[in-house]
């Protein structure tokens, strides 16, 4: 706790939620709208609409968490207090292996860089002089975050501003350049859903719009450092998805209406580009504008890096209270308020996942899974969290229920459980080509859990594994569908009884995760009950 109030609470609505949208808009603008367009052709639209939604689903339940029990790192914590041991470890293990999250947006700008600098990126990884480049920008990241949040908020304000201003600039200029009337409706090409809409299912995971969407709770891993943060943590995540959302709609929009008809010779599908904004540009003879495409991917990617740096420093911390992480990485410097030493760790975290997997596409494919998996442990905790107190309620001698906690969200009985499905269809749409890499590398925090020293406090370790065995056959009964399923497995699991089967699951899992973590909160000291700051 000592170390706890030296974070500085620095941050406000507009420094909030210019984190939470600096960190949706990342390289996900650069890529997503064409290979949306790749997968569904305009029906598209739909995919982006249903994403945001979605997304605000699960925001709301991460909003509730953070307003009533606001804590730096605090979804590397919840899942802990609300599950217990088993849960807090195995999570915790996806938060830290999420900090390899940050490679990709390094990854991308190296890829863009090599417009002007060849030889840094060759069949779609880095090279050695690549890595050496990245692996620079790694360690300049890190030292912006060195210093204090409230440089770091004076920095991401500015850097949100231009990440608003170009992609903004590139839709205004693509439309003026002259647009394709009726592309929405055109039969030549397919029509608005030439692929079936099915296919909208299909471009959340495989068309990149999952990982576009991705960052929305950057806000509550400040929600420790951020001023009033009841009511300016739950205004600034939902401001931040709408904006972003609505940024990716205009992208999309420029993309369909200017691709120039010789290019859909072969129909949506056909259309590739590798840098897709930026090689638009100069087929429309926009050089101006494709020369600050190419510019501007290096500040985009840059800008969600720096926000990435620091929001894994804030994880890495809460992992160091939940004891996966020696307490050594818990020090906040007197001085700025930062966790240096947490830092430097993740530091190393990126660098280590620059080597084996290098490419954008590659290292996006298992970290989105790993986010979603933190989002469905939290819309459990929150759940958890209710039923508790509905227990104590319950239990009180005057049979009066305690009164209403501030910052608690209507109509979470039935957004809680909805957000959990929607995270592990989510999860289940990525495909199995990313599960197979992603699931079991989660579930390798099972035998860490076993093989971590235990405190003194401990429960005893069939407990612990009863109240979190949920976690493990919700992975196990994911992998194995996928591997069944339409998405990139056998398609023994025919579409659409695969998606069903995971929502019944899903549905089912909940319940018992709500159950088993009430369980566990009845007989949890009452620090932990009610959360550090609730």
């Amino acid at each position: 706790m000592s170390q706890e109030h030296r974070l500085r609470r620095d941050l406000g609505f507009w420094g909030l939620t210019s984190i939470g949208f600096s960190n949706i808009l990342g390289s996900g603008w650069l890529f997503a709208a064409m290979f949306a367009a790749q997968t569904a052709g305009p029906a598209a639209l739909l995919s982006w609409i249903a994403a945001g939604v979605l997304s605000a689903l699960v925001a709301l339940v991460m909003v509730e968490l953070g307003a009533t029990r606001p804590e730096g790192g605090g979804t590397a914590r919840w899942p802990l207090y609300a599950s217990g041991r088993l849960v807090g470890t195995m999570i915790g293990w996806s938060v830290l292996l999420s900090v390899g999250g940050t490679a990709a947006e390094i990854s991308a700008i190296m890829q863009y860089a090599a417009h002007y600098v060849p030889g840094i990126f060759h069949h779609g990884s880095l090279t050695w002089p690549g890595l050496a480049l990245a692996s620079g920008m790694s360690v300049l990241l890190t030292a912006l975050n060195w210093f204090a949040v409230r440089m770091f908020a004076r920095l991401n304000n500015l850097v949100s501003l231009l990440k608003v201003i170009i992609p903004l600039l590139t839709v205004v200029a693509l439309f003026l350049s002259g647009t394709h009337a009726g592309r929405l409706t055109d039969t030549a090409h397919g029509g608005f859903a030439p692929y079936g809409y099915a296919a909208c299912l299909t471009a959340l995971a495989g068309g990149g719009i999952v990982y576009s969407v991705n960052g929305f709770q950057a806000p509550l891993d400040f929600s420790g450092e951020a001023r009033r943060p009841r009511r300016t943590v739950p205004a600034a995540v939902l401001t931040g998805i709408g904006l972003a959302v609505a940024v990716y709609l205009l992208l999309q929009l420029a993309f369909l209406f200017t691709v120039p008809d010789a290019n859909l010779a072969h129909g949506w599908q056909g259309v590739s580009f590798d840098s897709p904004f930026g090689q638009l540009a100069l087929l429309l003879n926009l050089q101006w504008l494709a020369t600050l495409l190419y510019a501007d991917a290096v500040i985009s990617p840059g800008g969600s890096a720096y926000v990435g740096v620091a929001i894994d420093a804030r994880h890495t911390y809460a992992l160091a209270k939940n004891g996966l992480l020696p307490r050594f990485f818990m020090r906040i410097s007197p001085s700025s308020g930062a966790a240096r030493r947490a830092l430097v760790l993740n530091l190393g975290v990126i660098v280590v996942f620059l080597l084996p997997f290098g490419g954008w596409q590659s290292i996006v494919s298992v970290m989105g899974d790993m986010y979603l998996l933190i989002y469905a442990a939290s819309a459990v905790a929150v759940s958890a969290f209710r039923a508790h107190d509905r227990e104590r309620a319950a239990g009180l001698a005057e049979g009066r229920a305690p009164g209403r906690v501030e910052g608690r969200m209507p109509g979470m009985r039935w957004i809680a459980p909805v957000s959990f499905a929607v995270a592990s269809e989510f999860i289940y749409w990525s495909g199995w080509h990313s599960l197979r890499v992603a699931l079991p590398l989660v579930l390798a925090g099972l035998p860490m859990f076993l093989l971590l020293r235990r405190p003194p406090d401990a429960r005893p370790r069939g407990v612990e594994l009863r109240h979190g065995a949920w976690l493990v056959l919700h992975l196990a009964v994911l992998t194995a569908v996928s591997g069944l399923g339409s998405f990139g497995g056998t398609g023994a699991l025919p579409a659409p009884y695969d998606s069903l089967t995971v929502a019944v699951v899903s549905l089912a899992v909940f319940v018992w995760a709500v159950r088993s973590g009430a369980d566990h909160l009845r007989t949890a000291p009452a620090r932990v009950a009610d959360g550090l700051n609730g």
